[in-house]
């Protein structure tokens, strides 16, 4: 447990001293007249710090890779894993909607971050794959070690909400982080979740720009607030097979030999 808080912490004071480095660097460009604006700004301390803790996550073997999992040709299973995530988007929506509402510390930065072209670079390459690697193949894998296999999820689904910081995205992030830690836990490899997580951030991206706004609303994309609803539960429909077919087919790979 105290292994797994330790890595968290590292992957925050990571993000925190680099967001740092980059705004002192920006300001000392802006006194030679070369103004930076603050989302080329943060597209810079987001995508330096994601690469930084990818490398030491990976140099000092805190999440060992091995491409065991892959070798075994589970094509299916990344097929139904994208499945699940676009299936899972408007109920999770929909849910998040409905719950009261939390406050959005960062709709604006969010907004011009997913406006931005660069912006996917962070939201749709670099997340997903360190988020992965941090809180999958670093956290919960240690937690496995210590705890039983579901309060290991549920708690690096907890530290995978609370590190974004943001009230108004924790409850997406917990929820997807059970799910994420469940593929993790049945494959014991993180490129389920990496799967399942790009195509989650690139389906926001896209909405987003199609609608030019970060914060858009299902009523918004489907006309009615009954319409919505028929949409959530049709796309359950989907989810509800998919997960199913993941929990047939997810194994380890020491499992399949």
């Amino acid at each position: 447990m105290k292994k797994a808080i330790l890595y968290v912490l590292l992957f925050v004071a990571i993000q925190v001293v680099v967001m740092n480095v980059v705004e002192g660097v920006c300001l000392l460009i802006g006194s030679t007249s070369v103004v930076v604006d603050k989302t080329t700004q943060m597209i810079i301390g987001l995508s330096a710090a994601n690469i930084l803790a990818l490398v030491v996550f990976l140099w000092k073997r805190m999440t060992p890779l091995s491409p065991s999992w892959l070798l075994t040709r589970p094509w299916s299973v990344l097929l139904w894993t994208a499945v699940a995530s676009l299936g899972m988007a408007i109920p999770f929506t929909w849910l998040q909607e409905h719950l009261p509402e939390l406050p959005n510390l960062i709709e604006i930065e969010m907004g011009n971050l997913m406006a931005n072209y660069w912006g996917y670079v962070v939201i749709g390459l670099l997340a997903p794959l360190v988020e992965e690697v941090v809180f999958r193949g670093a956290v919960l894998r240690v937690l496995l070690e210590k705890l039983t296999p579901w309060k290991a999820i549920a708690v690096s689904a907890l530290l995978f909400s609370l590190v974004h910081g943001n009230p108004a995205q924790m409850p997406y992030a917990f929820i997807g982080g059970l799910l994420l830690g469940w593929m993790y836990w049945r494959t014991g490899s993180i490129i389920p979740g990496m799967v399942y997580h790009w195509v989650n951030n690139s389906a926001a991206y896209i909405v987003s720009n199609m609608y030019q706004q970060a914060d858009v609303k299902l009523v918004d994309i489907f006309g009615s607030e009954q319409h919505a609803l028929m949409a959530a539960g049709f796309s359950l429909m989907i989810v509800i097979p998919a997960l199913w077919q993941l929990y047939l087919q997810m194994k380890r790979a020491d499992s399949q030999n």
